[in-house]
């Protein structure tokens, strides 16, 4: 199958640069292989139109979820609603840094989504077996990952910018990070640039104050599904904003973004919101794609 040797080649680019970006063209041909159904990607690109208001971001509307990757029997399932909290030891630097968030879930217009579920099941392929620099209190020793998947809308108006990372350069706190592209408007073609860093750089800074030594990478999601993979503990992150072309009007950017990491262990800031019960009110389990062998 062309789409799993090409699969493959992204994993190893993954493996060697810690970093790879995956054009949307070529998402679309790998995601088609792996189950998404043709009328389902028209779908995945307004899904954004249904997110709630941000708990503490003005300039955002968001939605989440939490599934397992579960490596032992090769299965996504969706796991119960939990609040969500980054802190300033896991180099997330904001005014909400270790604040108790409580995001609207994401529904079944999303999870039923087979272009979604394609998506969450080329991360688990990219991800399984590679080995990450070890963070502070999350056991290495399960073959599970929790995977933290929001949607999110970042909305500039003539009165508020949008900023997509207002933490600056950062870290989220976890393993793997992954983002795609679901779409914009009215966005200037300069905007949402992501910048990749070292490790040395200062957290919590802005993206145009970085050295320019330790920008180890820039790219940009431009084209619906464009998609970009880092690991999460060996590179830091930053965004520039998002600019409105036309300053009169409203200016949108959609996402999706994949937080996953192995579970927490007591003493992590997220030890009591760790939970790997399933979600009873929309439960969702699918099967994953068999290892790379």
């Amino acid at each position: 199958m062309q789409q799993l040797s090409l699969l493959d080649a992204i994993k190893k680019e993954y493996q060697e640069k810690r970093a790879a970006f995956i054009p949307g063209d070529t998402m679309k041909d790998i995601l088609l292989a792996l189950g998404a159904l043709p009328e389902d990607f028209a779908k995945l690109a307004q899904v954004s139109n249904h997110l709630a208001d941000d708990p503490t971001l003005p300039f955002r509307k968001s939605r989440n979820g939490r599934f397992c990757f579960n490596f032992d029997d090769g299965r996504i399932e969706r796991l119960e609603f939990q609040p969500f909290v980054l802190s300033v030891e896991e180099d997330f630097i904001r005014h909400d840094s270790g604040k108790i968030r409580h995001f609207r879930g994401i529904n079944d217009d999303l999870q039923l989504n087979t272009v979604f579920q394609a998506i969450m099941r080329f991360k688990a392929y990219i991800i399984d077996g590679v080995s990450v620099a070890p963070r502070a209190r999350l056991n290495q020793d399960i073959n599970k990952f929790v995977c933290t998947v929001f949607n999110l809308r970042t909305l500039t108006t003539p009165r508020v910018l949008g900023e997509p990372a207002l933490e600056g350069v950062h870290s989220d706190g976890v393993d793997h990070t992954m983002t795609t592209f679901l779409g914009s408007e009215n966005m200037t073609a300069d905007s949402a640039k992501t910048f990749i860093h070292d490790m040395q750089e200062t957290s919590g800074i802005k993206y145009h104050q970085a050295n320019k030594a330790l920008i180890l990478g820039e790219i940009q999601h431009k084209t619906f599904l464009d998609t970009l993979l880092v690991v999460d503990h060996e590179r830091k992150h930053s965004l520039s904003p998002v600019v409105a072309q036309d300053k009169a009007k409203d200016s949108t950017r959609d996402m999706l973004i994949f937080f996953t990491r192995k579970p927490v262990e007591d003493g992590h800031v997220s030890f009591k919101y760790d939970s790997f019960n399933p979600h009873a009110e929309i439960p969702l389990a699918i099967d994953m794609l068999a290892k790379a062998g």
